[in-house]
């Protein structure tokens, strides 16, 4: 259960003491669950210049202000409040509104105000009103630190995936500027390719950012109409030929005449590509990708099985997050994103599915993906 300090500013000693009676055995539940409870320590002052000495000390989650103090005024004291920029909300108390008063108080900041005399029953709603709006203050803030956190997590690891490429991208043009490469055709050829290789990791970082970026915001523009995943599934494999033959590696689809599906072609081809192209990156030479697709549970299943270097119970968990690659010996040569399998998840989640692994070290790995429709 949570404790909120209250602090009751009023120059009339049995209105402090009633107040304290009433808070000090009052609970409110901003969102109807026990869990979320709160409760009250209260404080009490009669002056304006009492109060805003011990809200010097430390500052209270809720001020309840009489607006007629001796001394320095409620509204005196409510400007004070809101130039030492505390953070706390402020429920005026007077027998002497008007509405010139309660622009001015709203101006300085005051959050609601209670009339005298009040019941217990009044007081209970005016601070019920007031834990209500902390707790959503609260969650903003909350929201707004992590999207924050996010935000730097997200540029650092993108400055950190472009750092390298870019370097190497640089290297390569001065080489070429400075003339170490000589005037040999192949050597300047072989120079241009691996900076070609580098921009081309860099434009793939980009269109997975902008493809994450969409999906997860909801902005992404879906063309839903009638597909076959057979088809979607013999174009990525058709993308990798090239790539597989080059290393020997062998491609043996299985699946039914036809898979239909209403879904969006362009997704599909997203989740394709990364599946069957990284079964072809990550194979060992003269491997084999098998992929089988099947009817499981009112959806789709498509397993892409390979014969590569496998993961680690552990590794296989992060896999599917952003910006995860596996780095070691095996790995470390072979590019990529460390984006695409994050969006592989995500798309299927779209059509109500998932995406899953199953690895072992040297011996492969079978994804899966479920696609309801």
């Amino acid at each position: 259960m949570e404790t909120l300090r209250v602090l009751v500013v009023d120059d009339e000693t049995g209105m402090r003491l009633a107040v304290a009676r009433v808070l000090n055995t009052y609970v409110v539940r901003p969102d109807e669950s026990d869990e979320h409870a709160v409760r009250f320590a209260v404080e009490t002052a009669e002056t304006g210049e009492a109060a805003l000495e011990m809200m010097a000390a430390s500052v209270p989650d809720i001020v309840l202000l009489d607006m007629k103090l001796p001394g320095m005024s409620g509204l005196d004291v409510l400007r004070e409040i809101r130039d030492r920029r505390h953070e706390t909300l402020t429920v005026m108390i007077t027998a002497y509104a008007t509405l010139e008063t309660a622009i001015e108080a709203t101006k300085r900041g005051a959050h609601d105000f209670l009339p005298k005399p009040f019941t217990p029953e009044d007081l209970r709603v005016a601070v019920r009103r007031v834990v209500r709006h902390l707790a959503v203050q609260r969650e903003a803030r909350r929201l707004a630190e992590e999207k924050r956190q996010v935000r730097f997590q997200f540029i650092s690891v993108l400055g950190h995936e472009l750092k390298a490429p870019l370097a190497a991208v640089e290297g390569y043009l001065q080489i070429l500027k400075d003339g170490s490469a000589g005037s040999d055709p192949a050597v300047l050829a072989r120079v241009i390719d691996r900076a070609l290789v580098r921009t081309e990791g860099m434009r793939k970082l980009i269109v997975d950012l902008l493809n994450m970026t969409r999906i997860e915001s909801g902005q992404k523009r879906r063309d839903l109409a009638a597909a076959d995943l057979r088809d979607a599934v013999a174009a990525a494999i058709e993308t990798v030929a090239a790539a597989a033959a080059a290393r020997g590696v062998t491609i043996h689809l299985e699946a039914p005449e036809r898979a239909p599906l209403v879904a969006d072609r362009g997704e599909l081809d997203i989740i394709f590509n990364n599946l069957v192209s990284n079964a072809v990156k990550y194979n060992r030479d003269h491997g084999r990708v098998a992929i089988a697709i099947d009817r499981a549970d009112a959806a789709w299943r498509v397993r892409v099985s390979d014969t590569g270097i496998g993961l680690s119970a552990e590794d296989a968990q992060r896999l599917f997050q952003d910006f995860v690659r596996i780095k070691n010996e095996q790995t470390r040569m072979i590019p990529g994103t460390g984006l695409g399998l994050s969006i592989v998840k995500k798309l299927a989640q779209l059509y109500g599915g998932e995406a899953t692994v199953e690895s072992e070290p040297g011996a492969g790995s079978t994804f899966t993906v479920t696609l309801k429709g």
